[in-house]
């Protein structure tokens, strides 16, 4: 009764702030006008009889008028796209967004000279279908005070393609997808404008429509004891491509009951650096995720924008404690502390050939890495033994990165209609080095690793992408802590119907450890277990695993956003440690649906509602559960490389799984 409770207060709470924050939202097309004729229609209705104006009096009521003007279809993607530039752009090259190469719109311009690069930056409250018609929000002028439109020289900064300089179609391509990534960007082109006086150059025009950049969370509400735990954020403060976040908790059963955390990043600090700072009291600790950890810690990161970059690397360092905050006994609470510091560097080798030679779209990178987290005080229930988690770890390891990734741009996989861009091609990447465990005794050992993915698109516009990931340490000629990954993940091609579009998913996978000493055993409460499964006292070392999901788009608005019911399920086959192939397995599954909404001109998260039905009951998890998540991704995450790591098999922490 009370986690229903909870519930009922919870999705209470969000239909009045999406009520409140729809009194925003409300469209008005200020470009239509009333025809002449309408309007003195209009005014000799004006002495109608009082019976006919009791019968209009519910239509023209202002509050059914807002409900009733809340409901509007949903349309489909801006593809067409009518920048206000002087020249002639020609539409015919503009790419659309479902299943279109990224490079199309540009192949028939190759090497002709870019003159000049012009930005055009637009709001979110425009359409961007038609940038030159502006839609009148009721409370635009309140909102657009408290947001702060995006500087053309935060979008100049993010561009690698130069004036006076040939046009490179990939390159071109890149860049419209790296600025489309901003997580403050809803979507991006780079128009070509043909100039018929001079056939041999082109002027570019870099099209970018604003986020609703203001955005929050509220992770949990409850009523006994009183629970609140939430946070605001500004993705694009002043304009200029910088975040700050604020969070907090207030608990009655902890003490004290009310914490907070701090974040500032900036993108793009200087050539393409990125830099990010954050103080919490209010991290998710190792053992529980409970939020009782305090935190700092301090980022640099210079991610591979392109494939043909230079330079790519990171610097992390930070503090971690755990503190008991919940009153736990001392039986149960894992206290810790440490630190770490880590760093890493890679280069690009042989990047001038695909600028001579575009035909070359295999790229070649090598990078390495040292890293070091040291407990100042671990655990006393960990002891001597041997824990991923809690064990002193140092490395240095070094990465092989062969890829070849094109990009369709297409729609309707995690996003409600937005440009989405899906790689074709293959990444494959070889580790190895030397890592070092403290537990019961001093573990040192040589680590190699594989992180093979192809990524196909078909004929029909489906995307299938196929992973394996192996790692293993040899110690003295031993082989320990050995893993295999290998699945599939299918998304069908978009079924259209007259007003609803259906996408299918599917996911399986096949996992297996080895001789296992000093990580973690398979679970069921990750990506490649069962989804929404909580608890991690189920473990194996042999695991299959068959996701599904259908998911329906509406193609209907209900106060800007954009709903998608979905029903799904699971089964997943568990091993016991220690047992031959499938031996007294234990044949876990669930089965659910739910619906996820969001609107694309704000940057909240996709916010999604669950319901979950596990007929097989374990000590931690429950065979009922309702579930609202505010943090659902709305585009595929794709980097072409990473740093160098071990193979983790019970989580996929950079989404690159499709």
């Amino acid at each position: 009764m009370l986690e229903k409770t909870i519930m009922i207060r919870f999705v209470a709470v969000l239909v009045s702030w999406l009520v409140c924050l729809s009194c925003f939202g409300q469209v008005t097309d200020t470009t239509q006008k009333e025809h002449p004729v309408a309007d003195s229609l209009r005014r000799g209705r004006h002495h109608a009889t009082d019976s006919v104006r009791g019968r209009n009096r519910l239509m023209n009521n202002n509050i059914f008028q807002f409900f009733r003007n809340a409901i509007s279809r949903g349309g489909g993607v801006d593809t067409n796209i009518k920048p206000i530039i002087a020249g002639h752009v020609d539409s015919a090259e503009l790419a659309s967004a479902l299943n279109t190469k990224s490079e199309s719109p540009f192949i028939s311009y190759e090497g002709k000279i870019i003159r000049h690069i012009f930005i055009r930056t637009y709001g979110f409250e425009q359409t961007f279908a038609d940038t030159s018609k502006r839609l009148q929000y009721f409370g635009t002028k309140l909102l657009n005070q408290a947001h702060r439109k995006t500087r053309d020289w935060v979008v100049r900064n993010s561009l690698f393609i130069k004036e006076r300089t040939p046009l490179n179609a990939f390159k071109v391509a890149d860049n419209e997808r790296l600025i489309r990534s901003l997580n403050f960007i809803q979507d991006a082109r780079i128009l070509v404008n043909y100039l018929p006086d001079d056939q041999d150059s082109v002027d570019l025009v870099v099209v970018v429509k604003d986020l609703f950049s203001i955005g929050g969370e509220l992770s949990s509400l409850g009523i006994a004891p009183t629970s609140v735990r939430g946070n605001i954020s500004e993705s694009n403060f002043l304009g200029m491509g910088q975040k700050v976040q604020g969070g907090v908790i207030v608990e009655q059963a902890r003490h004290p009951s009310f914490g907070y955390q701090l974040l500032y990043s900036k993108i793009n600090m200087y050539r393409f650096v990125n830099v990010s700072a954050s103080y919490t009291q209010i991290n998710s600790n190792l053992k529980s995720g409970t939020p009782d950890e305090e935190a700092w810690f301090l980022r640099l990161e210079r991610p591979l924008y392109a494939p043909y970059a230079h330079l790519a690397g990171g610097i992390n360092l930070g503090t971690f404690e755990s503190i008991n905050r919940y009153q736990q006994p001392d039986s149960l609470f894992f206290k810790y502390r440490y630190w770490t510091h880590d760093i890493w560097l890679g280069w690009n080798l042989g990047n001038n050939r695909f600028l001579s030679n575009t035909s070359v779209r295999d790229r070649k990178f090598l990078s390495f890495r040292y890293f070091k987290n040291h407990f100042t005080e671990v655990p006393y229930q960990i002891a001597h033994q041997f824990n991923f988690r809690f064990n002193d770890r140092e490395a240095v390891l070094s990465q092989f990165t062969f890829f070849r990734q094109d990009f369709y741009k297409t729609n309707y996989i995690y996003g409600f209609g937005t440009t989405e861009d899906v790689p074709s091609g293959y990444n494959v990447a070889l580790t190895t080095g030397y890592y070092r465990q403290f537990g019961q005794t001093d573990l040192k050992r040589f680590y190699s690793g594989v992180d093979a993915n192809s990524y196909v698109v078909t004929k029909r516009g489906g995307f299938i992408q196929y992973f394996f990931r192996s790692g293993g340490y040899l110690n003295q000629g031993r082989l320990q802590d050995a893993s295999g990954l290998i699945g599939a993940s299918y998304y069908s091609p978009l079924f259209l119907f007259r007003r609803l579009k259906v996408r299918q998913y599917i996911n399986f996978s096949y996992t297996r450890q080895f001789n296992r000493i000093g990580i973690d055993a398979l679970t069921l409460n990750n990506p490649f277990g069962l989804r929404y499964f909580s608890g991690d006292s189920v473990i194996g070392s042999q695991r299959v695993t068959l996701h599904s999901e259908t998911s329906f788009f509406i193609n209907y608005k209900l106060f800007g956003f954009k709903f998608a019911p979905f029903a799904f399920g699971d089964v997943s086959l568990l091993t016991p440690e220690h047992r031959s192939f499938f031996d007294r397995s234990s044949l876990y599954h669930g089965l659910g649906a739910g619906v996820r909404a969001r609107n694309e001109n704000l940057v909240f998260n996709t916010i999604e509602f669950r319901m979950a039905w596990f007929p097989r009951k374990t000590e931690q998890n429950q065979s009922f559960k309702i579930f609202l998540d505010t943090g659902i991704q709305f585009r595929y995450r794709s980097v072409y490389v990473k740093a160098p790591d071990v193979i983790f098999l019970n989580t996929d922490g950079l989404n690159s799984i499709y």
